[in-house]
């Protein structure tokens, strides 16, 4: 017998409504509804249209609901960090803002004047970085506190959407994990750190795992064939959904779901909270099973949709597949940015900021279109291999092999110049990681799946692994010092900075 399931997955550029299949032996997947996600500026601040991804999600399971294959379950995985505001009533405050809102740097550099940034570090292992859900709460105090004082409870964003489907008001751990205003060691949230820097926390919610059942779908939907459809919560921060899906070819091998965002990491039994893992600005984020992920979020490839966004602004319209073409083309670490760097953040002109910077390094500075595209592209694998080498360090185990899941695992050249950079082999796939976790955790909690072991076997039964061979070569160690040295001028200059 096949049981299905729907799979809502939400990115941080787009978005889209699938089913996932099980027939005991294989995952079939199936994507069904696709849309846009792109943050704008309403009232002064940068935010989510959420109203309008509702309306998105309710047509896609809209449509699976006129189908003639029943859905036992609905579940929602999201970005992580950013959190909707729920009132007294039920409703939602307002639209969330965006992480990439400039307010959260005044909050960044604000919390470092209160706190020593190992203290800060150590209340909750996650990494400083501007875009936490801590400066965010820290920006409602300062700017807007009836925003805060309004709010019931804060749920992160795949549960303001697993709200909206069966009108549960608890979070997810693996969401929660994220904001830099849980404690990963004790699993329980900062309250004390949250004193400290003036936030309220009345409005904190009740913390559950993933996998767990809020109950059935509600509202019209719940009154078609969708009537009965369970809402459970997968790992709701979509790395985590992601990384249940990686067929890891070494138990110690390095993860990295390759998105907008690049997340590297490995994962372990139980949080790191160590002055090596704080050096190295780590992060523990929860995981499923009981699992803890220890990461470095890198930015990822933001930075070539965002150029790929200005050129198309200047008339010259390019698919993904284009640019890694005309990266290819070029010559091997001629440029290099620190793509961590928070001056590559916030939407805009992307290409330019790379130049800019370029020019201020002493970098050779990239002209062409393919030039800018290869600069992004080495300078990710070599804060790839900055990630294994800080991970070996702070663990004692260097990974071995690294696994590439989600979307950046069809970009050929990066996941060469990754095997290259790093010295290690690379494999590549599923591609559709996020949706296959998500349904995986949801098949679990209904029973048809018993472990994340089991699921990997399952999932590795069902995807097509392509791997890549490193190559041989001096350029990447010479590079890597350069790359550093980038790193530590923008720690310098900035504060805490680069990673």
């Amino acid at each position: 017998m096949t049981t299905t399931v729907a799979a809502v997955d939400l990115g941080a550029e787009s978005g889209r409504v699938a089913t996932v299949s099980f027939d005991g032996a294989k995952l079939d997947l199936k994507v069904h509804h696709r849309f846009a996600n792109t943050p704008a500026v309403r009232d002064g601040y940068l935010r989510w249209d959420v109203r309008t991804l509702w309306s998105q999600i309710q047509h896609g399971l809209g449509g699976l609901a006129a189908g003639d294959t029943d859905i036992a379950a609905v579940g929602v995985d999201t970005w992580g960090v950013d959190y909707g505001l729920i009132g007294p009533s039920g409703e939602l405050l307002d639209d969330p803002i965006c992480y990439r809102d400039d307010r959260n740097g005044v909050s960044y550099h604000r919390a470092l004047e209160i706190m020593d940034p190992a203290d800060l570090y150590d209340a909750t292992g996650i990494q400083i970085m501007q875009i936490n859900s801590l400066f965010g709460l820290m920006a409602d105090v300062r700017e807007q506190p009836d925003r805060l004082d309004k709010a019931q409870t804060m749920l992160m964003i795949p549960d303001v959407f697993h709200h909206l489907l069966s009108g549960s008001t608890v979070t997810e751990y693996t969401g929660a994990s994220t904001t830099a205003a849980f404690d990963m060691a004790t699993g329980t949230w900062a309250t004390g750190l949250l004193d400290t820097l003036g936030v309220p926390t009345h409005m904190l919610p009740e913390v559950v795992a993933p996998g767990t059942d809020v109950g059935s779908v509600i509202g019209d939907l719940g009154r078609g064939r969708l009537a009965g459809s369970r809402v459970i919560m997968p790992p709701g921060h979509d790395t985590a959904s992601a990384v249940v899906a990686v067929p890891f070819a070494h138990p110690s091998g390095l993860f990295i779901s390759s998105g907008t965002w690049s997340l590297a990491g490995v994962e372990l039994p139980h949080a790191v909270i160590t002055p090596a893992t704080r050096m190295a600005n780590l992060t523990n984020e929860g995981g499923y099973g009981g699992t803890i992920r220890l990461l470095r979020n890198v930015m990822g490839l933001w930075i070539l949709q965002e150029c790929r966004r200005q050129w198309a602004r200047e008339g010259v319209e390019l698919t993904y597949a284009e640019l890694a073409d005309l990266a290819a083309a070029e010559p091997a670490a001629v440029s290099l940015i620190n793509p961590d760097l928070s001056d590559f953040l916030a939407p805009g002109d992307m290409p330019n900021r790379i130049r800019e910077y370029c020019a201020v390094r002493g970098e050779v500075v990239p002209q062409t279109i393919g030039q800018v595209a290869r600069c992004v592209v080495d300078s990710l694998a070599l804060s790839y291999r900055a990630t294994v080498n800080d991970i070996g360090n702070a663990t004692g185990v260097r990974p071995p092999t690294v696994n590439i899941v989600g979307g950046g695992s069809n970009h050929a050249l990066l996941s060469q110049m990754t095997a290259d950079a790093c010295g290690i082999e690379v494999h590549c796939g599923p591609v559709e990681a996020t949706a296959l976790g998500n349904a995986a955790v949801q098949f679990a909690a209904l029973g048809e799946l018993s472990s994340l072991a089991e699921i990997r076997e399952v999932i590795a039964a069902t995807s097509e692994i392509t791997v890549y061979q490193p190559n041989s070569t001096d350029l990447w160690d010479e590079a890597a010092v350069r790359f550093a040295a980038l790193v530590n001028q923008d720690r310098t200059a900035t504060g805490l900075g680069g990673h």
